[in-house]
């Protein structure tokens, strides 16, 4: 949060007020308190449990002018906590979370941002300027246990490598592969950063350099949490053993590259395909991580159910025809797919894929990977596919009509085949398909189901809690649900309970974010009679989702809120994928 300077506030009330967190009333309750027993306004308000902490600090911000840092939510620089050390964190109640060497700046966040004293001590025994923020005492004590104890291992790696440069700065320029591979504290970096990510669950790492540090980001559950802050001194070192390991090119920094290397923490082996990309400051570092141990999820699993998994698995069954699966990139769209052909992979059927790239390797299935400059692309790749006995074909993407036609006649020939679309719904892919050239008849007779689909995250069940549903959430749910939210209340009173919403909390499991793991929401579109009628016609997507929802289709909004009712997830992630 940026300290906004337009209004200066008085007191606490005042910015409670303007934000909407008390009334007139309650503010008339504080200050008469206050007159009688002569408490401080912030033991008064603390004591009357009428805000959240988080809620109480961010006000306190706003009127002490400093910022409000969320401790649970941004990046630590392993530079700033050696500064500092835990038993003086633990004493003042205070955190060293980033640093200016430049400035020779040490920015810090307490509970008591005005204790002075405290930042005298600092300046003295850093020989830093010292700025301060707050955060609430909570997240101060849970960061110092964290930090300080669980991270060790980077901050003292971090120093000793700094402490290398110091001594000889020409190395940084002068490196060779050998030199760097025997770097300890830089490979242990290294090491620390991908422990973290494989614990934590990533799906990437992100390795920015940024003008003053690096910025490392983790892609948990589908969203980028920044985790460490390193000094730039060690930009170049970092990024030199991550080539390495990938058999990359490191004195090569003007072009991006691709590599790939094997990881293994405890117990956990994990395949990294590594890409780097020259940037204003540096090289940037992005790392996909692919677990070997990974099982593939079945389609219920996944999250799919009801009538749109009946259709789903009916078009499965079907020997010929296509089934398209739709959504933006990170929707999960290649996960579904490899789901439904483990469940057709048998050995009486020969299954061929070609992908870019192939993410996972599924036994009995043969996977081709797109190789352009070898001219291996999805057309070509498709017209050798014909001529290898296929029963399933598994096309990554139709990226074009030579594709789209290739895909179609494989499926009218009597195979039956699977693809992806980026299109935001289930009822777009036919209007698409006719725009990229694809006959109408031929499209209708070949195509036998449409699925859309985006990923959300799931609440953590260790720390959820329920919050009732209010008024304006119900009117919600009615509208966008229609009879099935009857369905679903009538079910709730049966059982003699009221309906609740599942409340994100936030635990040391789930790194305080109130979610864990992720789970999808689907539309599935069978190609009736009906809606083949309105392909040929080359009727709008907006008629063919109309009468889709009349012959039983939820859509991916209304599966979304089905599952908040569910509890396992919240609007907030609903409305943040499927809102469009």
């Amino acid at each position: 949060m940026n300290v906004s300077a337009t209004k200066i506030y008085k007191n606490l009330q005042e910015v409670l007020l303007d934000q909407g967190l008390i009334d007139e009333q309650k503010a008339s309750e504080i200050n008469l308190r206050q007159l009688k027993t002569g408490e401080s306004e912030e033991e008064i308000i603390r004591s009357m449990r009428i805000v959240t902490d988080e809620k109480f600090c961010r006000a306190k911000a706003v009127l002490l002018q400093v910022d409000y840092i969320d401790l649970a939510s941004i990046g630590f620089s392993p530079e700033a906590l050696a500064l500092v050390p835990e038993s003086v964190a633990k004493k003042y109640k205070v955190v060293p979370y980033s640093m200016d060497t430049k400035e020779q700046l040490l920015k810090v966040t307490m509970v008591n941002p005005l204790d002075l004293e405290t930042v005298e001590f600092l300046e003295k025994k850093t020989n830093y300027r010292v700025v301060t923020a707050i955060s609430t005492e909570k997240q101060i004590d849970d960061f110092i246990n964290e930090k300080y104890i669980r991270e060790k291992g980077i901050t003292s790696e971090v120093t000793k490598a700094l402490d290398e440069r110091k001594k000889d700065e020409s190395a940084v320029v002068a490196e060779t592969a050998n030199k760097v591979s025997s770097e300890a504290p830089v490979a242990k970096i290294v090491t620390t950063i991908l422990e973290f990510a494989v614990k934590s669950r990533a799906s990437d790492v992100h390795i920015e350099p940024q003008e003053d540090n690096v910025r490392i980001r983790y892609r948990i559950d589908g969203i980028l949490q920044e985790k460490y802050l390193l000094p730039r001194n060690v930009q170049d070192a970092v990024v030199s053993r991550i080539k390495i390991l990938s058999n990359l090119k490191i004195d090569e920094k003007r072009v991006p590259q691709d590599g790939r290397f094997f990881f293994s923490s405890d117990g956990n082996d994990v395949d990294l395909r590594v890409s780097t990309l020259p940037t204003t400051y540096g090289e940037k570092v992005v790392m996909r991580l692919l677990k070997k141990s990974q099982k593939v999820p079945t389609l219920p699993d996944l999250g799919l159910r009801g009538l749109a998994l009946k259709n789903l698995q009916e078009a499965i069954e079907r020997p010929h025809g296509i089934i398209i699966v739709c959504g933006p990139t990170g929707s999960g769209k290649t996960t579904t797919l490899y789901s439904v052909l483990d469940k057709v992979a048998t050995p009486k059927v020969n299954v061929v894929t070609i992908e870019d790239p192939v993410e996972y390797q599924m036994k009995g299935v043969n996977q081709v990977q797109v190789n352009v400059q070898a001219g291996l692309t999805f057309a070509s790749a498709l017209r050798s596919f014909l001529r290898q006995d296929p029963n399933v074909i598994m096309v990554g993407e139709i990226r074009d009509t030579e594709t789209a036609e290739l895909a179609i006649n494989a499926s009218l020939t009597g195979h039956l085949v699977f693809s992806t679309l980026h299109t935001n719904d289930a009822a777009g892919v036919p209007p698409r398909m006719l725009d990229m050239g694809v006959e109408p008849f031929l499209l209708v007779s070949s195509l036998t189901c449409v699925v859309g689909q985006r990923v959300l995250r799931k609440v953590c069940k260790d720390c959820v809690s329920e919050e009732p549903m209010t008024a304006e959430f119900e009117a919600e749910f009615k509208t966008t649900l229609g009879p099935i939210y009857n369905m679903i209340s009538q079910k709730w009173e049966k059982d003699g309970k009221k309906i609740t919403l599942p409340k994100i909390v936030g635990c040391d499991k789930c790194n305080h974010t109130g979610y864990m793991g992720r789970i999808a929401i689907y539309e599935v579109m069978p190609m009736s009679e009906r809606i083949a009628k309105l392909v040929v016609e080359k009727a709008a997507a907006s008629e063919i989702q109309k009468l889709a929802m009349e012959d039983g289709m939820l859509t991916m909004k209304q599966d979304g809120y089905v599952k908040v009712l569910e509890g396992v997830t919240t609007i907030a992630e609903v409305l943040r994928v499927a809102q469009y």
